[in-house]
């Protein structure tokens, strides 16, 4: 009991029960985006207050990346990566599962992981006080036992933070702060299927090789995952003179463009395709890695499809909203942290098959960090556009223009069985269109029944796919 001045003194033991934020929902935010007139407002890219909604209402709702199977092959194998600006620590259990805890201690904050990855890792220490926790996130002890002298002191109440909700599809592993978020799959929806396309088209599975890639890009997060989400159009003035340095003529679409070109997206996620099964293989300059695209194409028809087959090396890029993106054919796949309104972290993987022969890896490896890396080729041109364009729309009087957003408003496919939105043509703003749909209901929506039954959940006629 207090005895005196009781005032500061603490009325009861600390609640150190994890906390996970409850979604909110912002009208206004969501009405940036204007779908019937097929325009953003650039707010969302520059205004502070937006960006703190974004990391309440998409970053600690959504289903984030975290890391490939491989990485952390053995129990205590962890790496270290971010959701939204929350560091994380993702780490491989004794019973084969995998965990995921904020890499932040409970005490005062302080990381207990300084590293990016670590093999067979026993336990976590903070530098700061000396609590230790073990790869379970329970608290194992503190320096010199201090605490544990403190009768008040509950040690089995305190350890890491956990992430809510962690699952893996095909090798990728992901994780939610929502404990009452949808499951990965659902949070999918039947764009598995285009996942499929890297993830499934060889029986040996995939493995990241060759370390992370990381870098800094002063721009909005949303314009390198509205890029690689349908932006092909880009390319042909963009990246004119680096296709002609590598290939010696400009970026070609293939002769069958307008035959088998589309665009797809559904809760967000978009792909844009032109089946040309090596055109995006082909730009990263080693003819071995081109022969043994068309091989596998060939090969994967029996467990794939003629269609996805086609696109394992074509030209096309993808996102899984918000902010994980990657290129068929050119194998980078790569994660857009966000880092205030105005800044990305970018990390860079490359994935290959588990049964490709090794020279094969290795071009890839080297491909990726000729074409998509701080030095690369086309990295370059495109984070430079990006910066300015996320500069330039802070103007005053500049962010109070609409951006447009209206190609291809009429080229809806209803022909092609599919799942999900399917437009006609790669050069279209339609997933765009869409992204920024997503974006605008994950503003408005506090809850996940709003969330999957909105305009951009799959039409009900493309709930069951055909080859």
């Amino acid at each position: 009991m207090c005895e005196g001045d009781c005032k500061g003194a603490a009325k009861g033991r600390p609640n150190m029960k994890p906390v996970y934020p409850k979604a909110g929902s912002y009208p206004d935010f969501a009405k940036l985006v204007d779908r019937e007139n097929a325009q953003v407002d650039r707010r969302v890219f520059t205004d502070e207050q937006v960006y703190q909604a974004e990391l309440r209402q998409i970053f600690a709702r959504s289903w984030l990346f975290l890391a490939h199977e491989s990485q952390i092959p053995n129990p205590g194998d962890f790496v270290r990566t971010s959701m939204g600006e929350d560091d994380v620590i993702v780490v491989r259990q004794r019973d084969g599962s995998v965990n995921a805890f904020l890499n932040s201690c409970p005490h005062r904050g302080n990381r207990v992981c300084m590293v990016d990855a670590g093999k067979k890792a026993r336990g976590f220490i903070c530098n700061y006080h000396g609590w230790s926790f073990g790869i379970d996130g329970a608290l194992r002890g503190t320096d010199g036992k201090v605490y544990e002298k403190d009768e008040t002191f509950e040690k089995a109440q305190i350890g890491l933070t956990p992430v809510a909700q962690v699952d893996s599809y095909k090798g990728l592993i992901f994780g939610t702060f929502d404990p009452d978020a949808v499951s990965l799959l659902e949070f999918f929806g039947d764009f598995t299927y285009y996942l499929d396309i890297m993830l499934d088209n060889d029986e040996g599975g995939t493995e990241f090789i060759g370390g992370a890639i990381k870098s800094e890009i002063d721009c909005n997060w949303k314009f390198p995952a509205e890029n690689f989400v349908g932006d092909i159009l880009h390319a042909f003035w963009t990246h004119q003179s680096g296709a002609q340095a590598i290939l010696g003529g400009g970026v070609d679409l293939g002769k069958r463009y307008d035959e088998l070109a589309f665009q797809a997206s559904i809760y967000g996620h978009g792909i844009e395709t032109n089946l040309d099964k090596v055109g995006n293989t082909r730009t990263l300059g080693y003819p071995d890695l081109v022969d043994y695209a068309f091989e596998l194409s060939e090969k994967a028809k029996d467990r794939l499809g003629e269609l996805r087959a086609r696109a394992i090396g074509a030209v096309s890029s993808c996102t899984v909203f918000p902010n994980f993106s990657f290129l068929p054919g050119q194998n980078t796949f790569r994660v857009w942290h966000p880092r205030g309104p105005g800044k990305i972290e970018l990390v860079v993987w490359t994935l290959v098959n588990k049964n490709a022969p090794d020279h094969i890896k290795e071009q890839y490896r080297k491909g990726v960090m000729m074409t998509f890396s701080p030095g690369g080729v086309f990295e370059m041109d495109d984070g430079e556009n990006w910066e300015y364009s996320t500069r330039v729309n802070q103007g005053f009087v500049t962010r109070q223009q609409p951006l447009h957003y209206a190609l291809g408003i009429e080229s809806a496919d209803m022909e092609r069985d599919l799942p999900g939105h399917i437009h006609k043509g790669s050069l279209n703003d339609a997933n765009q269109r869409l992204f920024y749909t997503r974006w605008a209901e994950f503003m408005e929506h506090d809850n996940w029944t709003d969330l999957q039954n909105g305009a951009t959940a799959a039409p009900k006629k493309t709930a069951t796919a055909a080859e």
